[in-house]
């Protein structure tokens, strides 16, 4: 993260100034998801996570598709689901051409079955333990149900990975860890989901912390959901000012709890906010967190894309909130209400989703050159899939009246944002940067050469088309995970 002093940023990105850097997965379009990103050795790092919509259709998430967006083999393993790093030399003239596969999980054969170690790798940071000879790149994890578990990966050199030692509690049942964060001399890192369940949700959650991972020193730091039973996991965390903030997923609305992080463990935590903002249940979870001038933005957004049917919740756009040193809050995105902290009204003049309903989540946000750049989740592309008879009489109509592919032509693809107040926002992209495909902004990367943009594109390598003879599969050309490089280029003279 890049920050500057307000006199001295530059302009804004626009689209003109982004191009793509990767595509099609690498080449292999079951990289679906660039699900984490640093910025290590003078190198852009990407994680991806293999297959999604395959993961998806064999999960026990409830579903309202009739027809599958992508073909899937009638055993999810019968494809190879071993998750990928790459890197990238951003300095290069043409970065496109420098993309390296730094690692692949490894095969395991838990129970005699032939699996993936790791399907995905969900976070990224650098840091120095106690231990380390150097700041060092730290993994966070997915794992199949029926593998080893979550685990974290460490490495000196970019090339070379190896696991470090779990938190005690940490067992085959934990599957995966959404973030892994850096702050004060410690690592910070929360179990996600287990095996059998929801990825996304974990029961006893618990924030662990070390000041050395390599050594395998880690104690937990909060008390299990914060001493609420209705918060499913720690989706996000941040470091602000003299504050760690961690952010909830809870079906009552996201809780964001803050700390020094100083003492002995646990730390002492307090909740600057609830209830979703005091929106309730549409808030569900907290979903991405950045600073900028001393303050804390956090957007929202309810699991599954949007629509959370086991909860009966959505769709319903999400909410972008900003947190000052005091706790005090303002609205930023959003629907204006009462609330026990006063009337909010959104600053931006922009209703939950930057007045889009098919945008679930503000998936990913970051400081650039003095600028905040956000990333939405758009769910638009999958009308072609979802189940019609399903939908509520009122969002039947508008869909019917613009058509199907009309609204995909016309609002289908992530979107990406930018402001450089945090309260007047302007659109980079609205269509995932011409791809529909692109329904995700999942990482976002501040470097010294520019902003890198990770887009999430799971339709590949084979996705479902209506056509004269009925729904078919065809191979996409547009498939698999996008990278874009946002940088102010020397015009030619």
């Amino acid at each position: 993260m890049t920050e500057h002093p307000r006199s001295f940023r530059k302009p804004g990105l626009g689209i003109d100034q982004f191009r793509c850097i990767a595509r099609n997965g690498f080449g292999d379009k079951l990289n679906a998801y660039p699900h984490s990103m640093a910025w290590f050795e003078n190198r852009l790092f990407v994680g991806t996570t293999r297959s999604n919509l395959c993961m998806f259709k064999v999960s026990k998430i409830e579903k309202k598709l009739d027809r599958w967006p992508v073909e899937c083999p009638d055993y999810l393993y019968d494809q190879d689901m071993r998750a990928q790093i790459w890197s990238c030399d951003l300095g290069a003239p043409d970065p496109q051409a420098t993309w390296e596969m730094r690692y692949q999980a490894p095969w395991i054969e838990p129970d005699g079955e032939k699996l993936p170690r790791e399907l995905g790798y969900r976070g990224m940071c650098v840091f120095k333990g106690a231990s380390d000879p150097k700041p060092c790149l730290y993994v966070a994890t997915y794992a199949p149900a029926r593998g080893y578990g979550t685990r974290i990966l460490r490495s000196e050199d970019g090339l070379h990975f190896e696991e470090i030692d779990m938190p005690e509690g940490f067992d085959r049942s934990i599957i995966t860890l959404r973030l892994i964060i850096p702050f004060k001399g410690r690592i910070f890192t929360s179990p996600t989901g287990t095996a059998g369940g929801n990825p996304n949700a974990v029961s006893g959650s618990v924030i662990y912390a070390s000041e050395d991972p390599a050594g395998g020193q880690w104690e937990p730091v909060t008390p299990p959901n914060f001493d609420d039973p209705d918060n499913t996991g720690v989706f996000e965390m941040i470091g602000c000012g003299d504050y760690l903030y961690a952010g909830t997923g809870n079906p009552a609305g996201y809780q964001i709890w803050r700390t020094r992080a100083e003492g002995k463990a646990p730390f002492d935590w307090e909740c600057v906010v609830r209830e979703g903002a005091w929106r309730g249940p549409l808030n569900q979870g907290v979903a991405s967190f950045t600073v900028q001038d001393g303050r804390v933005y956090a957007g929202s957004g309810i699991q599954h894309g949007g629509i959370d049917r086991a909860n009966g919740l959505g769709p319903a756009g999400p909410e972008l909130i900003r947190i000052h040193e005091s706790g005090k809050w303002d609205l930023i995105v959003g629907r204006e209400r009462d609330t026990p902290d006063g009337y909010k009204v959104p600053l931006s003049g922009y209703s939950p989703g930057y007045d889009n309903l098919f945008n679930g989540y503000f998936w990913q946000q970051e400081s650039h050159d003095g600028w905040i750049y956000l990333g939405t989740f758009d769910w638009t592309t999958m009308l072609r899939y979802s189940e019609q008879d399903s939908w509520p009489g009122p969002f039947r109509n508008l869909i019917t009246r613009f058509g199907i592919d009309r609204m995909i032509d016309l609002r289908g693809g992530a979107e990406l944002y930018r402001s450089r107040d945090g309260e007047n926002w302007l659109p980079v992209t609205t269509q995932g940067f011409g791809n529909p495909f692109n329904y995700g902004i999942r990482t976002l990367q501040s470097t010294p050469y520019g902003l890198a943009v990770g887009c999430v594109n799971p339709f590949g390598p084979r996705v479902g088309y209506d056509g004269p003879n009925g729904f078919a599969y065809k191979d996409n050309p547009d498939g698999g995970l996008e990278i874009w490089l946002g940088q102010h280029r020397p015009e030619a003279g």
